[in-house]
């Protein structure tokens, strides 16, 4: 019996080997057939690059060929010899008969008068290809519309005889630039384009992946392109593992499977089988199929997101060093390259990841503004992301409260806006919300803390990832909502940040005549920083508002949360008294609600908003810090000096520059007396902008805390003033008012001084000179 049991045993094991090997080669195959797959797709994405670049340098020449022969044919004798004697038709004659195959030439004086007497006809593209030139003083080009389609434009300054400055136009065929394109062939599963701010001159591929294109943007240096181009995303293996791992399961499969069909042909027949119950203990015993394959899997390193692959097995994270510095009081901020790299990125939105699951959120929106770092920086947050298990809804470029409005309007909660805000071009950081909180203070120090101790969710498959474009949604639900009753002519000056994408076409939206200035979206704010706080930065601002009898100019920071507003007489309306005149019209409709603002506001506000029925509450300056502060009282509206606006009434809360626009607008267009006579009205007094003292870094608190220790002693110097230190130290008079905190973003201190006249701006001013020198010794004060 016992023999006879044996061989059954070893008749049904003989039959069954077969069929495991056939179907261990069947995995095999799934294993194998994966990993070429990934191969492939890595492949045309290696191709895609490599197409990318060689564009990049054609185009390069193309451009610099193309402003070389500018400035030799500019060289010659009768071209010359007509721009000496003040001819500007002349000298326009001259270069279009030397130059062979050029379409149009223009000289035009330094004012520019005639491009801005009918400037919608002339061009806008054209009219900025201009300006720039002058501005900078050296040849450029651009594209522009001009002879009924795109065409390539070149510029020049020159002297035009007593005429003084002017600038040549040359408009030639656009295949004297995008010819190189032609000899480009991108994969035909990708997507290759030059692109000029938010337009493709001209591109080739899966245009359904254009939106993700800046992934893998290129800057034609010297010039307002880019090539941009954008491969599908490598679809991870079964179980999620990549390319290498799939191969080498399927090579084990492979090898089982063969000593399954063949190798037991090869086996003693007289080698004993084990008994029924002993293999069935055995088998008990064993690993399975799937654990099998994941112990065969070699678990990618978790500590360098640039060679982790998304479906990797997870362990667990050694503790990793990041800069502490870039995590700030409101955001995450660094220099990119030195503090900021694709590593910290991908660890961050790892532990932001943690934080969110931690809460029970899994879904996070991600965007980013038009910093030439934005792309690179955003795909390694992803990246992390969806390590710790997060699913990541990517709407690509946009403004911050646009990224804030996805996470509503896709009723997720929590999102990141990739973006240096207003900080100099090599800057670049993240803006976090997680559960309707934007993140400040300890919990931007908590990323920080899990980052270097290796606290982070690893999650065993990747999160998904998406892309969704919501812009159309936002500038709808806004139009919906914000009718002008009569037009207003507004300038935008987007400062090359990234609302100059959204702004003109949100204001047409709801009624306004809008004229574009710097609207190209242009990581490296060729024109000026952008930053609306900044009198400076409104120079141009104002001078094309007056050259174009605008209504209005409104400007936004790099981001689009901040709005600096100039009457039509060029006068610069500073945010806290704009937001008197917000508080006036939200009180009308919410009776005794409740108006916070920072410290550095006007004296002015608390007395306004108390005879329009409101609430006032000075609180810290700060984005994050007036928002927790708006949910915690329930207030309508909030405003800070450095341009941020919060509308809870009519909106969500969050600060955005671009609703606050189109506010602002509403409630002037609803007035008969112009925008200025309307903003004049406003209680004024005789203040200075902000400014900024530099100090050693690591130092701001302490001195304030220092200035504080001594207002506070028996020998205070502010008599008759009332103290107030919710945020650094301010001293309100019965005529005006000084202030002075530390900022928390960089290492200067922040001052402000109002007064009823000249004579009390000046007291107070001397008041705090004299403690600010006891504690800066001879640090220059600049006031």
């Amino acid at each position: 019996m016992s023999g006879s049991g044996e061989g059954r045993q070893k008749q049904s094991l003989g039959r069954s080997a077969p069929l495991l090997g056939v179907a261990l080669l069947l995995l095999a195959g799934w294993f194998g057939w994966s990993a070429v797959e990934q191969w492939r797709q890595q492949a045309s994405g290696d191709s895609l690059a490599q197409a990318r670049d060689e564009a990049v340098q054609g185009v390069q020449r193309a451009a610099s060929g193309q402003l070389q022969q500018l400035q030799q044919h500019l060289k010659g004798d009768r071209v010359q010899q007509a721009l000496q004697a003040g001819d500007a038709a002349a000298a326009a004659q001259a270069l279009r008969e030397s130059w062979s195959g050029v379409e149009q030439v223009d000289v035009l004086t330094a004012g520019l008068a005639e491009a801005y007497a009918d400037a919608a006809t002339f061009g806008y593209a054209r009219l900025a290809l201009l300006e720039t030139v002058l501005t900078q003083n050296k040849p450029g080009l651009r594209v522009v519309r001009d002879g009924g389609g795109n065409r390539l434009g070149l510029a020049a300054p020159v002297q035009l005889g007593a005429l003084g400055p002017a600038v040549v136009y040359v408009r030639q065929p656009l295949l004297r630039l995008t010819g190189p394109l032609d000899q480009v062939r991108a994969p035909s599963s990708g997507f290759l384009s030059l692109r000029q701010g938010s337009h493709d001159i001209v591109a080739q591929g899966d245009s359904s992946l254009a939106d993700s294109a800046e992934a893998m943007a290129r800057p034609v240096q010297g010039t307002p392109l880019r090539l941009t181009a954008s491969a599908p995303n490598i679809d991870p293996g079964p179980l999620g593992l990549s390319a290498l791992p799939s191969a080498i399961v399927a090579l084990l499969l492979a090898f089982i499977a063969v000593l399954l069909v063949v190798g037991r042909e090869r086996l003693p027949k007289s080698l004993p089988l084990p008994s029924r119950r002993g293999a069935v203990a055995e088998a008990d015993q064993g690993p399975t199929l799937r654990e099998s394959l994941q112990m065969a899997a070699p678990a990618a390193p978790v500590a360098d997101p640039a060679n982790a692959e998304a479906g990797a097995a997870p362990a667990v994270p050694p503790p990793v060093d990041v800069p502490a510095g870039i995590f700030r009081a409101y955001d995450i901020r660094g220099v990119v390259g030195t503090e900021l790299n694709a590593r910290t990125a991908a660890l961050i939105g790892q532990a932001i990841g943690t934080v969110a699951l931690e809460q029970g959120l899994r879904e996070v929106v991600i965007g980013r503004d038009g910093r030439l770092s934005g792309p690179e920086l955003s795909a390694s947050l992803a990246e992390g992301l969806r390590r710790a298990g997060c699913s990541v809804i990517d709407i690509g470029l946009a403004p911050t409260p646009l990224v804030y409005f996805a996470a509503f309007h896709l009723r997720t909660g929590t999102c990141v806006a990739v973006t240096g805000s207003h900080n100099p071009p090599e800057y670049n950081g993240f803006k976090v919300v997680i559960g309707g909180e934007t993140l400040s203070g300890d919990a931007i120090t908590d990323l920080y803390q899990r980052i270097s101790e290796g606290r982070l969710t690893q999650a065993g498959e990747p999160g998904d990832y998406q892309q969704r474009e919501v812009a159309a949604d936002y500038i709808r639900r806004i139009a919906d909502d914000v009718q002008l009753d009569r037009p207003l002519k507004v300038v935008a000056d987007a400062g090359n940040g990234v609302a100059g994408a959204f702004a003109p076409q949100l204001l047409e939206a709801i009624g306004a005549e809008v004229i574009p200035l710097y609207c190209d979206v242009d990581g490296t704010f060729p024109n000026h920083h952008p930053d609306p706080s900044e009198p400076t930065n409104l120079e141009d601002l104002v001078q094309t508002v007056k050259r174009f009898g605008a209504d209005l100019g409104v400007a936004f920071d790099g981001d689009g949360d901040r709005l600096g507003v100039v009457t039509g007489e060029g006068k610069i309306i500073y945010a806290d008294r704009l937001l008197m005149l917000f508080a006036a019209d939200v009180l009308m409709r919410n009776p005794g609600a409740m108006v916070i603002y920072d410290v550095k506001c006007t004296g002015k506000l608390s007395d306004h908003v108390l005879r329009n029925g409101g609430s006032p509450l000075m609180w810290k300056t700060g984005h994050s810090l007036m928002k927790a502060k708006m949910r915690e009282t329930d207030a309508e509206l909030a405003g800070e000096m450095s341009g941020h606006f919060f509308f809870k009434e009519r909106w969500f809360g969050f600060d955005d520059g671009l609703y606050a626009a189109a506010r602002l607008l509403e409630i002037l267009a609803q007035r008969e007396e112009t925008p200025h006579e309307v903003l004049e009205e406003l209680p004024d007094m005789v203040s200075t902008p902000e400014l900024k003292v530099p100090v050693a870094a690591g130092t701001p608190h302490a001195l304030v805390a220092m200035l504080v220790a001594a207002a506070q002693s028996p020998d205070n110097p502010y008599v008759g003033g009332r103290l107030s230190t919710i945020d650094g130290l301010r001293v309100d008079f019965p005529d005006g008012w000084g202030l002075v905190r530390a900022s928390n973003t960089t290492p200067v201190l922040v001052l402000r001084f109002e007064g009823n006249d000249e004579a009390a701006l000046e007291r107070i001013q001397a008041i705090f000179r004299s403690q600010l020198q006891g504690v800066l010794g001879g640090t220059a004060l600049g006031f």
